[in-house]
């Protein structure tokens, strides 16, 4: 696996632990769907809650939240829209977040952050 999976994969696994602390029911990981895929379906609620995970161990090219392009937007949302739609999901019930995490090495800490409905 190479290291930009490797970090993205750790970056998704600390923001399953968040979002579990914070009262969120982990329903999927990783989720394909047709050629995207879903960082993390959970539940909180009543609501069902897509999440991308960006994540960033350095900010030559940016902070992790600076990652979630117009276009990138635009792939997350298809992707929810098609899971929603092969599992007859109202939509009024569904809410897309971004969770970013910019990690420094050096002081060995991870900064989170949870932008919830960003579509």
């Amino acid at each position: 696996m190479e290291h930009k999976q490797l970090v993205g994969k750790f970056g998704e696994k600390l923001a399953q632990n968040y979002l579990i602390k914070k009262g969120y029911q982990i329903i999927e990981i990783n989720k394909k769907i047709s050629y995207k895929e879903i960082d993390i379906v959970a539940k909180y609620g009543n609501l069902l809650v897509f999440v991308e995970v960006k994540t960033r161990m350095s900010s030559i090219f940016g902070k992790a939240d600076e990652a979630m392009t117009y276009q990138k937007t635009n792939n997350f949302k298809k992707a929810v829209e098609f899971y929603a739609n092969n599992y007859d999901i109202a939509f009024d019930n569904v809410r897309l977040d971004l969770i970013s995490i910019d990690i420094d090495k050096e002081k060995k800490t991870a900064k989170i952050k949870h932008y919830q409905d960003i579509v």
